[in-house]
């Protein structure tokens, strides 16, 4: 089992960046993937970014010019830096974690933190 817990949301106002944090615990199994996701209100949850063991990055359309995702892989920390937030950003994002084919359980889910861009 592999713990995610998100940080980092918060209030903001248009335009505005954030960085949230995802600290895992440590797996005993590969990672394949890391990857940010977001539930905006009233839309299914939907893939934000992610980057892959050997690290590339890919992004939603439209993203990738405002949003970054990072690792810290010897604290075992997911980033995602958020620039130039616009209200239809709001939502709750969540991490996840996609470890290789050989665990029983392969994807792993954060609790959320809600993020909340208004004037």
């Amino acid at each position: 089992q592999v713990q995610l817990v998100e940080s980092g949301g918060g209030v903001v106002q248009p335009g505005a960046s954030l960085r949230l944090s995802c600290a895992m615990s440590r797996p005993s199994f590969a990672i394949s993937s890391l990857s940010w996701y977001r539930q905006r209100p009233g839309k299914q949850r939907e893939v934000v970014a992610t980057i892959a063991s050997a690290g590339f990055t890919s992004y939603a359309d439209s993203l990738e010019a405002r949003f970054k995702i990072s690792r810290d892989i010897a604290d075992n920390i997911l980033y995602l830096q958020m620039n130039n937030l616009r209200p239809e950003d709001t939502g709750v994002y969540y991490c996840k974690v996609l470890l290789d084919s050989s665990a029983p359980l392969r994807e792993h889910w954060g609790q959320g933190t809600r993020v909340t861009v208004s004037s």
